[in-house]
């Protein structure tokens, strides 16, 4: 994989995870959804386990093992592989963490807990910070989607010195309509670098306007290539 230095830009697939008729994971097709990416669609960052790969309906050993497999089928193909860890528990939290380190992936990502819900910035960045810790030498992406997870803390606002307690915070990945909250996050933090990833198919062309750095999602990469080659 790459030199985990590398700012993670440009277009990042959301994958799903491919199941049988039977309702078990269908690892077999792995290898040629990650050759499909590549050869057909340009596409070398991807985001395994977050929504649309349906991560938080699968169990932590089934996350492992989608993880797993999108490592070693992705091995010398792709560039950047984030793999989302987030859960309502915090230790299976860790634990997703601790294997994204051990398998070699490109950084980890989370969401903010949604049943009983962090109320206020301290208390999310806290339970983020635990997480992080867990995997001290990956980066790490706060998921900010709040129409599922209810939690309603501006991303605006939790950016603001998130470094001092997240050293290997990187960015934020930002699933939300937003797009005055989105543009905030980009106008006051520009000096620090943060890969700015939007995730909201519908609106990125606005996105892109306001300074996002990449886009994830599950839109028809092959037309947006272009769009976002000089990201």
């Amino acid at each position: 994989m790459a030199s985990r230095k590398k700012k993670l830009q440009g277009l990042v697939a959301a994958t799903i995870t491919p199941m049988t008729e039977h309702g078990e994971i269908n690892f077999s097709v792995i290898g040629q959804y990650v050759d499909y990416l590549v050869e057909e669609q340009g596409v070398k960052n991807i985001f395994v386990n977050g929504t649309t790969g349906e991560g938080l309906s699968l169990s932590v050993s089934e996350r492992r093992q989608v993880a797993e497999e999108w490592m070693t089928k992705g091995r010398n193909k792709l560039d950047q592989v984030v793999i989302h860890v987030g859960a309502l528990s915090l230790k299976e939290s860790q634990e997703l963490a601790r294997h994204a380190a051990e398998i070699g992936a490109d950084g980890i990502a989370v969401i903010a807990p949604f049943f009983l819900k962090p109320w206020n910035k301290d208390v999310l960045i806290n339970f983020l910070k635990e997480v992080a810790a867990a995997a001290p030498a990956l980066p790490f992406y706060y998921y900010h989607i709040p129409a599922l997870t209810g939690v309603k803390i501006r991303a605006e606002e939790l950016l603001d010195g998130i470094q001092e307690k997240i050293p290997t915070f990187q960015g934020l990945k930002f699933s939300d309509t937003d797009l005055l909250d989105f543009g905030q996050c980009v106008d006051q933090n520009r000096e620090r670098q943060f890969a700015f990833l939007f995730g909201v198919d519908e609106q990125l062309l606005s996105a892109l306007v306001m300074g996002a750095t990449g886009a994830v999602g599950s839109f028809a990469f092959r037309d947006l290539s272009t769009l976002c080659s000089n990201l």
